[in-house]
């Protein structure tokens, strides 16, 4: 077997980190607020605080501070974040179909 590209080994480490594809799918929408996605997912403000500093590290999302009081902090895909945008939809896609047989499977038995 062919070894790995690194590249597509940290793509992939990155992405399937957990909590990052739904905090992604959650901007894929537009703009958000941090109170706004803490009430959309499912996942702690501490762990979303954590997902959403991991995904600005690495250059897929922009924290804007506006100096207004209170404090409006927003956050919105990159250019290299809107670029999986695409990749996020085929999984959406890919787990439609197939996850969704096993779910329907294990129901009828």
């Amino acid at each position: 077997m062919e070894k790995l590209c690194p590249h597509f080994e940290k793509a992939t480490h990155l992405i399937s980190k957990r909590w990052v594809c739904l905090v992604l799918y959650e901007l894929m929408s537009g703009t958000k607020r941090f109170s706004e996605m803490e009430t959309n997912l499912p996942i702690s403000g501490r762990l979303l605080s954590e997902r959403l500093k991991f995904l600005e590290k690495e250059d897929i999302i922009i924290r804007h501070v506006y100096s207004e009081y209170p404090i409006r902090i927003e956050y919105k895909l990159t250019s290299k974040g809107v670029a999986l945008k695409p990749v996020i939809e085929e999984i959406m896609k890919w787990s439609y179909e197939w996850l969704r047989e096993r779910e329907a499977e294990t129901v009828q038995q």
